[in-house]
Order: structure tokens, then sequence, then C-alpha cells
């Protein structure tokens, strides 16, 4: 199984403390040894790199770009198309823009499900969303 990562799933588990982080890292985990993989998109090594680079925190920063180098990470390329479908997203969920580019990846990168913590995106069907803190 293709499971998309929205971007506060890895904050959590690389830059986490408390029950969030331990949430993240044991589903992470989880989906690891069941064998799935996990997905991102150059979004969420958008967002997961500014407050390191903000704060000049070089320790940070590398943790994550070290994930996003890793070779069983699949980067879902931010198409025409995945801005088509973010669009129409946009238009007829009322999801905020950068959750619906997140979305629109996941459903054309082909994954099979979207991890999150944002439990307003659980209204999305077109994509079986978990939200993280519900597990």
């Amino acid at each position: 199984m293709l499971i998309y990562l929205d971007s506060a799933i890895l904050i959590y588990y690389l830059d986490g403390i408390g029950p969030f982080q331990v949430r993240a890292a044991n589903r992470l985990t989880a989906l690891r040894a069941a064998g799935d993989q996990v997905a991102v998109s150059d979004l969420t090594r958008l967002e997961c790199r500014v407050k390191p680079i903000q704060l000049g925190d070089t320790l940070r920063l590398s943790k994550f770009d070290g994930f996003f180098d890793l070779t069983d990470v699949r980067m879902v390329p931010l198409t025409t198309t995945v801005y088509d479908r973010a669009t129409v997203i946009r238009a007829m969920y009322g999801i905020k823009t950068l959750d619906a580019i997140h979305l629109a990846a996941a459903v054309e990168g082909g994954c099979n499900l979207f991890l999150t913590n944002d439990a307003r995106l659980s209204s999305f069907h077109d994509l079986t969303v978990e939200v993280l803190m519900n597990i």
C-alpha cells in the first residue's frame, strides 16, 4: 500500500516531542513493518524545511533532508494534473489550497491512504483519510 504523509505527520515524527511524536513514530513503524511505502511531495518538503531554515538549525534541517533522500520514500510530482484536481477539491470541498494540493498529489500519485492530523480533511472521500489523533 502507498501512504501519502501530510507535512504535520513528518514534523511530529522527526521534530516533535510528546504524544503526537509517539503516535506518528508508532504509525510509521507499523506501516513500514507491513511493507507499505510512504509518499510525499515537494510541498511536504517545503513545509517541513521552513522552520529549520528560519531558525538556522542545520541539524533539524538535515533530519528532514535525510528523510526525503531515503530511497524508499516516493516523491509524488506536482504536475498540472495535480493542480487541476486540487482546484476541484478546493471548489467542491472547501478545503484550503495547500491541503487540496496534498490531497490531489496523493490521489494522482496512486496513494491508497492519506495520513494526516487534520480532522477537517476526513470530509474528502476520493481517498481514505486517516487522522492520526483518532488512532
